[in-house]
């Protein structure tokens, strides 16, 4: 991407400085709470009650994560506390790292991130859900369960020190994958009747489109695959995509020149 070690924020600011020079664009702070098809389109209201009409939308709002009743995780996340190795696995690499999940989710992250470190503790804060057969997996690749219930994430600046258990006992670690659950950012779509993966994301097909006509969406809201770079590549193929339209429905729609 050509962005290393830039954060997501940092690339957002700039890409909006370098749109900000054309003339047809422009940018407007509000936050949109609902939307309705219309004749021409459709028309999406704000909180303040400001009303936009247009012909097309596309949706980059994006997922939320919801995050756990832990203290110190919320401060964590996306520094210590991360996602996926595809984005991270690199600068936590032979750490002491340590995985929080439980059952089928928490084997799989294992099987993801084991060859990352020699070092590596399953936490499942509270009862182990894994089955015998995982569990003997994961005792030959050296990997470690620990079920006790945690109280809490001690760190410093978002920098992972060591988790705190109830029982008064700590764990000392670097980096702690964890795949809390999400929701979507904005529910419009929800409204104007897009439909939903089983994993909660908005259906659309290989050029951005959802399930209703005029409506795309693009970035973490559509995919599970959760990076910069395929954020901005689904933006630019949804952005084709709604201009391709526009043109040709103008075309067809244009009366005829004599």
């Amino acid at each position: 991407m050509t962005q290393d070690v830039k954060t997501p924020k940092e690339i957002s600011s700039l890409a909006k400085k370098q749109v900000a020079k054309y003339a047809t664009v422009r940018f407007h702070r509000g936050l949109a709470v609902s939307g309705f098809e219309t004749n021409i389109g459709f028309e999406i209201r704000t909180e303040v009650g400001e009303s936009f009409t247009t012909k097309k939308l596309i949706f980059a709002t994006g997922v939320k994560d919801l995050m756990p009743d832990l203290p110190g995780f919320s401060e964590c996340w996306g520094i210590s506390i991360i996602h996926c190795p595809y984005c991270h696995g690199y600068e936590v690499k032979d750490e002491v790292t340590g995985i929080l999940a439980n059952g089928d989710l928490a084997f799989n992250i294992a099987k993801e991130i084991h060859h990352w470190t020699k070092s590596l503790t399953l936490f499942t804060n509270g009862g182990s859900a894994l089955t015998k057969e995982q569990l003997d997996k994961l005792k030959k690749q050296n990997i470690k369960i620990n079920e006790t219930k945690i109280a809490r994430f001690e760190h410093t600046q978002g920098q992972l020190k060591y988790i705190q258990f109830k029982d008064g006992s700590r764990a000392d670690l670097k980096a702690l994958y964890a795949r809390p659950p999400y929701e979507q950012h904005c529910y419009i779509p929800e409204i104007l009747g897009c439909e939903t993966t089983e994993q909660g994301h908005i259906m659309v097909d290989m050029f951005q489109k959802t399930t209703v006509r005029g409506v795309f969406a693009c970035g973490d809201n559509s995919s599970p695959m959760r990076s910069v770079s395929n954020g901005v590549a689904m933006g630019t193929l949804a952005g084709v995509m709604v201009n391709k339209e526009l043109i040709e429905e103008e075309f067809m729609s244009s009366p005829s020149r004599i």
